[in-house]
């Protein structure tokens, strides 16, 4: 997303890049979703990058936006919708990243090791594909004049489980401890080039996953979170992911969303 030049406050240009994640909107969009939305609303021009094309795209139509089937993986995939966002939009002055899978395996569960496929598998999509983008987005990004005291931001989507992983949970929580980890050190290394670099951690949110369990078993979950005492909102993550866009002050630093909540082993 690019600042408009004249007023700090208007956004011009966001990649919003997503796999799998929470959502908004009558429940069935992820964070990315919320967040692309909510900043559409403000006057942001959006390119959407996903995998999934009919998500994707009916949302960015919803708002106006771009979408561009991408593999995070793949460096050609995501350096490709980069270069057409760019076509449409202009620099991209945001990336938010919220691309991320699952898998639940123990270290070793029933005499087996855990499956190195599958951990790779996750870390290759949560953690690598993470920087993938950031690191393409960040070097687009050079070529955006000044706005005010900065010429970018990138904000990563970690979780929870990154510091409280539970039992079954250890691929997970290292793509996310991983995304949470370099969040200073990318910080760092863009500082002399005016690109932030920010993290959020969500708690339990109210995903596609949790909105097929039945109401009583929501509740359940929602009631382990010490206050607000409920599921967090999708729209509580991209009314964060604004508010550390217009604070020029938050850099390098991962930020939990989540009610106080600490997850138990189990």
């Amino acid at each position: 997303m690019a600042f408009n030049e004249k007023q700090p406050t208007n956004r011009d240009h966001s990649h919003a890049n997503r796999k799998h994640s929470h959502h908004h909107h009558g429940r069935r969009i992820g964070a990315w979703g919320a967040t692309a939305q909510r900043l559409a609303q403000a006057g942001a021009k959006i390119a959407i990058f996903d995998r999934d094309g009919d998500k994707g795209s009916a949302l960015a139509k919803s708002i106006g936006g771009q979408f561009y089937p991408v593999d995070v993986t793949d460096e050609q995939s995501v350096a490709h919708a980069l270069d057409e966002a760019e076509k449409a939009h202009g620099v991209a002055r945001v990336l938010i990243n919220c691309a991320g899978i699952g898998a639940a395996a123990k270290t070793v569960g029933r005499g087996e090791p855990h499956p190195l496929n599958l951990f790779k598998k996750v870390i290759e999509v949560n953690l690598i594909g993470s920087f993938n983008c950031l690191r393409l987005a960040a070097a687009k990004m050079l070529a955006a004049d000044m706005v005010g005291e900065e010429r970018g931001l990138i904000i990563n989507t970690a979780s929870i489980a990154a510091f409280d992983g539970q039992i079954g949970q250890v691929a997970y929580a290292a793509s996310k401890g991983g995304i949470a980890g370099m969040t200073l050190p990318v910080a760092r290394d863009l500082a002399d080039k005016q690109i932030r670099c920010m993290t959020i951690a969500p708690g339990l949110f109210l995903t596609p996953l949790l909105m097929g369990l039945p109401e009583e078993a929501r509740e359940s979950l929602g009631r382990s979170v010490p206050h607000p005492h409920r599921l967090g909102d999708p729209s509580e993550y991209a009314l964060l992911a604004e508010q550390i866009i217009l604070n020029p002050m938050l850099n390098g630093e991962t930020i939990r969303l989540d009610g106080a909540l600490r997850m138990a082993p189990r």
